[in-house]
């Protein structure tokens, strides 16, 4: 398929890749011709009857009583409903088969995934304004640069820091939200190696143009060798770093970690990254027994962010809570 870009516009909207952007797209171009059917002799007509009962052409029929014709209404209606099903038929087969929680079932229209076949997970952050990738299973993270082999799955795992952003490599599927508290899923492959754009698809503030990382689908042997690269950058990332790196900044470098605090995406999705900060799931459990009462009023305590402050729920007093409130005021 030939890539269909902006006009004036250096990015390529429509370049599938990948089996899932493939069939996203086949979707739009279907959806297209079908209510072309329609438009194209609706715009037609409407310059037939322009000219062809225009106020100086005296030899069309004149039928001031003419009010209904049952063969017309048929044709009127009838077309359009056909549309519409065949519309709704191929939205809601589509709307399933490529649910972004959905495993995948094939490489593309002609394999299958092998039995067997374990997904590369990739856990995905959205901060201000960069993208954070850990690769759980290798242990490494990388920063505004993602990595995949060419014909395995891949599972993202999809988070924010702060604010809603989009998770988006158009050549490879769909755009998917990542927001802060929660976790959103996409499931896609990369059928052809090279390197593709990705970016946030949803504004975020001052820097969200520069939200932009590269993808990269690569061979096999190309992929291991990839990881080693990051695995001999020599960084790791824990939780101290993530909180530096979580801070705004614009148009930030490519980053590779060594290793990562396997705990860390956890932490981020539960909002309690910081140390003395209460996870969403205690909260929770507190609201389920009940709530914490008055005191719960008082259980803020501030955190630095970006020129000044920002207020977290303080965790509750344990011994591991005390001995992380001591290392921070150290």
């Amino acid at each position: 398929m030939l890539p269909l870009a902006l006009a004036g516009c250096d990015s390529i909207v429509i370049a599938p890749a990948g089996d899932v952007a493939a069939q996203q797209s086949r979707i739009l171009l279907d959806s297209t011709w079908l209510m072309l059917i329609i438009i194209v002799p609706v715009i037609l007509l409407t310059l037939f009857f322009a000219w062809r009962y225009r106020a100086s052409h005296t030899a069309a029929t004149y039928r001031p009583d003419w009010g209904h014709s049952t063969r017309l209404e048929l044709v009127i209606w009838g077309a359009p409903l056909l549309i519409i099903i065949a519309l709704g038929a191929i939205t809601w087969i589509g709307t399933h088969k490529l649910d972004p929680y959905r495993a995948l079932d094939r490489i593309d229209a002609q394999r299958p995934v092998p039995a067997g076949t374990k997904p590369l997970v990739v856990q995905a952050v959205a901060l201000d304004w960069k993208w954070l990738f850990v690769y759980p299973e290798q242990g490494i993270a990388t920063v505004n640069e993602l990595a995949a082999p060419v014909d395995r799955p891949i599972e993202f795992r999809i988070t924010a820091s702060t604010v809603m952003n989009s998770f988006y490599v158009p050549a490879l599927a769909g755009m998917v939200y990542a927001m802060p508290a929660m976790e959103t899923q996409l499931h896609a492959v990369i059928n052809r190696a090279g390197s593709y754009e990705g970016l946030s698809a949803n504004y975020s503030g001052a820097g969200f143009s520069g939200m932009r990382f590269t993808f990269l689908g690569l061979a096999d042997d190309d992929f291991e060798r990839w990881v080693a690269r990051n695995r001999e950058a020599g960084n790791r990332l824990d939780r101290a770093d993530y909180l530096k790196l979580e801070q705004p900044s614009q148009r930030e470098p490519v980053r590779r970690y060594s290793s990562v605090d396997p705990t860390l995406y956890d932490a981020i999705v539960d909002r309690c990254v910081g140390p003395g900060q209460m996870c969403q799931h205690q909260m929770m459990a507190i609201d389920d027994a009940g709530g914490a009462g008055k005191g719960g009023l008082a259980g803020v305590t501030r955190v630095p962010w970006r020129d000044g402050e920002r207020r977290v729920v303080e965790a509750l007093c344990t011994p591991a809570d005390s001995e992380a409130r001591g290392r921070a005021a150290r």
